[in-house]
């Protein structure tokens, strides 16, 4: 299939500390440009940073591609120099379409027009005529929910007002390719969700849409494909599920495996941690997972552990425990042991778990405390939540058994 858009070599470099010239009045341009000198005669060249670095790919019609990467990654500098606000260092872009983008609230419109003149406005940027954008006019205000303040100027409307003039304008007027940035992020959910179905119907029409979001469940819910950038490089071309599991995990440990030995080995009490490990590898919310713990008991008595499950906040989620630390059971002679606890799934939501350990004694003698003895990650996919896209709140998510019964009728 033909690409619509074409990325090779592309590059972008950036000078720290360079001034904006036709942003400054005339006493900030010099005062800055004698700083400017005085920098270069004492240290010479200005220093500068590659924002991105040899990036290449191609998108066919009709694609929706996800871009992730942490902030500082490139992303927006990308879509910037796709949407030809930015021209690049090195390397060439080749759009075979117009280009509707929605990159910073209010970008693209006047302040002295009103909701409508901007709908004109920026229609004919695109090159529409004015009976195109005519026909179009009632269901941008209708769909960005503006019918009260289309007459009213811009430069009145709240961030929210503008972001969703903005979206819908981007997404009625039939651009082949639509570029949307982070900027979803200004709207209410239920306004987020109504942007998420317009783009699966612009792709369904055979438009292409790249949306950079840091929402990754939207990604996996519209995207069919991702790019991953870091410090300005792509690192990763595959399936929005792969590209957010490497993202993911990118700089976090998971523990799911541990052992300690000789003296490094959490203990007291007569009471030593030897190991620790958690199965199954891959957890998705509805996997039951398993924790294992072994032990060396050095002298008989009551022994116990407890666990702590804590979420990315470091909020503590629940305790569980032995049921026969409630009746005073327990009691364990000298030996190792394995302790196990099986924790259904449908419990965790998705995210990061971290898991402390500590041991007792007697039920009131604490023999050891080991803080992220394991951790482990739950994966969600969109499969599970039933068509809802965005984050699913809370710390755990329960299937609980819900019924509906006919109302009995008053006689």
């Amino acid at each position: 299939m033909t690409a619509i858009i074409q990325v090779e070599g592309l590059s972008k470099r950036y000078t720290i500390g360079a001034s904006r010239r036709t942003e400054e009045r005339l006493k900030e341009a010099l005062t800055e440009r004698m700083k400017t000198l005085f920098t270069r005669r004492s240290s010479g060249a200005l220093p500068e940073i590659w924002a991105l670095k040899d990036i290449g790919f191609s998108v066919t019609r009709g694609t929706a591609i996800g871009i992730i990467g942490r902030n500082g990654a490139g992303k927006s500098t990308l879509l910037k120099i796709l949407s030809r606000i930015t021209d690049p260092t090195e390397g060439e872009v080749r759009l075979y379409g117009r280009v509707a983008s929605l990159l910073e609230v209010g970008t693209g419109f006047h302040p002295d027009l009103t909701g409508r003149e901007n709908i004109y406005l920026n229609g004919a940027i695109l090159g529409m005529s004015r009976v195109e954008i005519r026909s179009k006019m009632d269901e941008i205000i209708a769909f960005a929910e503006l019918e009260r303040f289309a007459d009213t100027v811009v430069k009145h409307y709240s961030s929210g007002m503008y972001m969703r003039l903005a979206f819908a304008v981007a997404a009625h007027l039939e651009p082949e390719i639509l570029i949307v940035d982070e900027v979803l992020a200004v709207g209410d959910l239920a306004f987020q969700k109504k942007c998420i179905g317009k783009m699966q119907d612009v792709t369904g029409e055979g438009r292409t849409v790249l949306f950079v979001s840091h929402n990754l469940s939207a990604i996996e819910s519209l995207c069919e494909r991702a790019l991953l950038l870091e410090n300005g490089r792509l690192i990763m071309d595959a399936t929005p599920s792969e590209v957010v599991k490497r993202y993911s995990s990118e700089g976090q440990i998971l523990r799911t495996e541990r052992r300690w030995t000789g003296t490094s080995a959490p203990g007291g009490e007569g009471l030593t941690l030897r190991a620790a490990r958690v199965s199954p590898q891959a957890i998705q919310v509805r996997t039951p997972v398993t924790l294992e713990f072994d032990v060396d008991v050095t002298r008989r008595g009551v022994f116990n552990l407890s666990l702590q499950f804590y979420d990315e906040q470091n909020v503590l989620m629940f305790m569980s425990f032995p049921p026969d630390v409630q009746s005073g059971g327990g009691t364990l002679d000298e030996g190792s042991y394995t302790a196990r606890c099986e924790i259904p799934g449908d419990l965790f939501n998705a995210g990061r778990v971290r898991v402390d350990v500590l041991g007792a004694r007697d039920r009131g003698v604490l023999a050891f405390r080991e803080e992220a003895a394991v951790s482990f990650e739950v994966h969600d996919s969109p499969d599970l939540r039933g068509g809802w896209w965005g984050h699913w709140p809370g710390a755990v998510r329960p299937r609980l058994a819900w019924t509906t019964i006919p109302a009995r009728r008053q006689s």
